[in-house]
């Protein structure tokens, strides 16, 4: 059974993209991206500064890009028995499966990251990373703290993130080094992600998707919410809702796909982050890029 994985936020580099620009395919799509952001965003991906790209305005529709020609570069290879995303990468996954189109996913994923940057403008917040602590040790000390810190990912036995208030998640990150942490580290990243903070952007996000066509996608998705595989359209545009102030519970999609007889794992996207994390959640699983030639 093959699992195919579309990466999230932290994967973008400067330069991206150029070699699926050469192709046909490639250039069409990457004109139709112009378009539809009404920038160009080819341009801040082929020649931004590292700076530039972390613009979640530009982040976000950069890595969907990529993922989604890269899925249809790989034209007959890619049949997928399922998918997950990361995050943002869901909406990658969901248009790589067909359950919505390019211009649609691109159109949604533009007004995710424009209602996430208006929320971080309301109320700023921040992001941490906890490493080699046990997610329930993290969940508790997160209850004790007064503001709003909350997990945010778990990326993978050890790793946690935590998301919200600035003087909240620094309060945390002294507790959990006090209680046994390896390692807090504060993440350059613009807001407080997959938090309560987020809840603005839920209103905005929520009439996007509800004025959106979604198919059932050709296998299942392993959403962040429930973690669970899903093709029911209903189901998937509640759960990309919520996702915006609710975890990514990626240890347990993973944990999922391998009892449902995942075997190998391809990453359809820039970086490998999502292939080391697999390997930290199931160590024996086999793991790849995904390449064109």
């Amino acid at each position: 059974m093959k699992a195919y994985l579309f990466p999230g936020q932290g994967s973008q580099f400067p330069g991206m993209g150029k070699e699926l620009y050469s192709t046909i395919e490639g250039n069409k799509l990457f004109k139709k991206a112009n378009e539809v952001l009404d920038f160009d965003i080819s341009k801040i991906m082929f020649d931004g500064s590292k700076e530039d790209l972390k613009q979640t305005n530009v982040t976000q529709p950069a890595i969907f890009i990529y993922s989604v020609i890269l899925s249809k570069l790989l034209g007959v290879s890619f049949i997928p028995d399922m998918v997950a995303g990361h995050s943002l990468g869901e909406f990658s996954a969901l248009t790589a499966t067909g359950s919505i189109s390019f211009e649609d996913g691109l159109r949604l994923v533009k007004i995710r990251a424009e209602a996430m940057r208006n929320a971080c403008d309301l109320k700023s917040g921040t992001m941490a990373a906890v490493l080699g602590m046990d997610d329930k040790l993290v969940e508790n000390i997160c209850l004790e703290i007064s503001g709003i810190v909350v997990p945010a990912n778990y990326n993978c036995p050890g790793q946690i993130v935590i998301s919200g208030e600035q003087e909240a998640v620094e309060k945390a990150c002294e507790l959990l080094k006090n209680q046994g942490a390896k390692r807090t580290i504060i993440l350059p990243v613009g807001g407080a992600f997959h938090s309560p903070l987020m809840e603005p952007a839920r209103d905005i996000l929520a009439k996007a998707i509800d004025g959106t066509k979604f198919t059932p996608p050709l296998c299942p998705i392993y959403q962040n919410v429930s973690s669970q595989p899903v093709k029911d359209p209903k189901i998937i545009k509640s759960n990309l809702v919520s996702q915006l102030t609710a975890p990514v519970k990626w240890t347990s999609i993973i944990k999922n796909m391998r009892l449902d007889s995942a075997k190998i794992f391809t990453e359809i996207g820039p970086g490998k982050v999502l292939q080391g994390l697999c390997k930290k959640i199931e160590p024996n699983c086999l793991t790849q890029s995904a390449t064109i030639i």
